[in-house]
């Protein structure tokens, strides 16, 4: 039974090496995904955090960190990574992070998020591409946004400075 909880002190170092065996040999992986999630915790910018765990065991986490629109605060979040172990992979655990993060983001009042990935899976969970939205250096077609509330924003995106860890 797979059950989904925030994460918690002392979850940090599962949390990594998942991250790092789910994304070791992926196409598009930067091999700093682990990286990543431990510098958005360290500038306390984890906005949430949540894992799935089997028998104790965490095999799936979910990100979501604040991200700006040309510079400017206007309540949205990027969700990334998200990370299920390789032996638990394909068995609806993904979604079920996403799902339950982006309801999160809902009762926090969050505007809306953003996501760079497949189109074909984040279009599941209402993720449209968006031209007047743009996240320099990859292509349009990748790179989708989910309004929770208001108005759809335009401009350039920027997640982080910790999305440039190694």
């Amino acid at each position: 039974m797979i059950a989904l909880r925030s994460e918690q002190d002392g979850d940090a170092a599962a949390i990594g090496a998942l991250v790092t065996a789910a994304f070791l040999g992926a196409e598009h992986s930067s091999g700093t995904e682990a990286a990543i999630v431990d510098a958005l915790r360290a500038s306390g910018m984890l906005s949430v955090s949540l894992v799935a765990e089997e028998d104790g065991l965490i095999v799936g986490h979910v990100a979501f960190s604040p991200v700006t629109m040309d510079g400017t605060d206007l309540g949205w979040f990027g969700l990334g990574p998200v990370a299920v172990s390789p032996d638990h992979q394909r068995r609806g655990i993904g979604a079920r992070l996403i799902e339950a993060g982006l309801a999160r983001l809902r009762d926090a009042g969050a505007q809306g998020c953003v996501v760079l990935g497949d189109p074909a899976y984040y279009a599941r969970f209402g993720f449209e591409i968006d031209p007047a939205l743009v996240y320099p250096g990859v292509p349009a077609e990748y790179f989708q946004r989910l309004v929770l509330a208001g108005a759809a924003p335009t401009g350039k995106v920027a997640y982080h400075p910790s999305f440039a860890a190694s």
